[in-house]
C-alpha cells in the first residue's frame, strides 16, 4: 500500500520508546516523515533514533514525562527549534494497570489518570496550535489518539483502565467538534488483544497469566498492525477523516 503522501510531514508521537508508539515512528519515518520521539527513555529513544537515520529517515529523540507539564512544554520547544511547526500528532503514551478496585491502589489510578488522560491532554495542549496553523495553510493536519476497545467493553479489574479509555475515546469525539471545523482531522483508535510491554507492567500474577492465556487462545495483533492503520488513516485526502476505528484480533471479534 502507496503512504507517499506522507512524505514530508512533521509528526510527534509519545510513547515512542516501545510498543505502538515505536512502531509507528518507525512506520512514519520510512515513508518520508521527520518523526520527533517522545518518551521517558532516553537511551531506548536514542536508540531508535540512530536505527531511523541509518535507514534514511530523520529522527528526533526527545525524553519527556507526559505526566508533568513542564517536561511536555519543554519537549515541544525542542521539537519546534529543530522541526519547526508539526502536523501529525499521535497520542501512544498509555499505562495499563489492572487491579481489583477494591483493593484501593490509588496510586495506580493516578499514574493511568494522569498518562493516559491529562498526558494527553499535555500533549494535545502543546501542539494544537501547531496544526490549527498547519490546517489553516491549506496542509493536512492530523492528531491520533490511541484508546482502547476496554472504552466500551468491561473486563473484571480493569475499571480504572477501561475508564480512562473511555474518557480519550470521548475526548476524541469531542474534540471533532472544535476542531474538524477548522480542517484538522481527529482519529480515534481503539484497539484489542495487541502485543505490546503494557502487560509487563503488570503487578497481580493472575491478572499477568490470565492476559498471556487470551494471547495464546486469540492471536493478538502485533503493533506493526495499529502502526500500520495510523499511516493507513493519515495518508488520506485531507477532507476525509477515518475519525473512529476499533481493530481487534479476529478471533477476539
Amino acid at each position: 500500500m502507496s503512504y507517499d503522501t506522507l512524505a514530508g510531514r512533521t509528526a510527534v508521537v509519545t510513547g515512542a520508546a516501545s510498543g505502538m508508539g515505536e512502531a509507528t515512528a518507525r512506520l512514519l519515518a520510512s515513508h518520508g516523515v521527520r518523526v520527533a520521539l517522545l518518551a521517558r527513555r532516553a537511551e531506548r529513544l536514542a536508540e531508535l533514533a540512530a536505527t531511523i537515520e541509518k535507514a534514511g529517515g530523520q529522527a528526533l529523540a526527545v525524553a519527556a514525562d507526559v505526566t508533568d507539564a513542564a517536561s511536555v512544554d519543554a519537549a515541544a520547544e525542542r521539537v519546534h527549534t529543530a522541526y519547526g511547526q508539526v502536523d501529525l500528532v499521535v497520542n501512544a503514551a498509555g499505562v495499563m494497570l489492572p487491579n481489583p478496585v477494591t483493593d484501593g491502589r490509588a496510586d495506580e489510578w493516578q499514574r493511568m489518570l494522569d498518562t493516559n488522560v491529562a498526558g494527553a491532554l499535555r500533549v494535545i495542549r502543546a501542539f494544537t496550535p501547531d496544526l490549527i496553523a498547519v490546517a489553516e495553510a491549506g496542509r493536512t493536519a492530523d492528531l491520533v489518539n490511541i484508546s482502547s476497545i476496554g472504552a466500551h467493553i468491561a473486563f473484571p479489574h480493569y475499571a480504572v483502565y477501561g475508564a480512562t479509555k473511555a474518557a480519550l475515546t470521548y475526548l476524541s469525539q469531542s474534540l471533532r467538534t472544535e476542531l474538524g471545523p477548522r480542517d484538522v482531522r481527529v482519529t480515534n483508535i481503539e484497539p484489542g488483544l495487541t502485543d505490546t510491554e503494557l502487560a509487563d507492567h503488570i503487578d497481580n500474577a493472575e491478572l499477568a497469566g490470565q492476559l498471556g492465556g487470551m494471547f495464546d487462545a486469540l492471536t493478538g495483533l502485533a503493533a506493526d498492525d495499529i502502526a500500520d492503520l495510523i499511516a493507513y488513516t493519515t495518508s488520506r485526502a485531507r477532507h476525509v477523516n477515518l475519525r473512529q476505528a476499533i481493530v481487534l484480533p479476529t478471533r477476539q471479534a
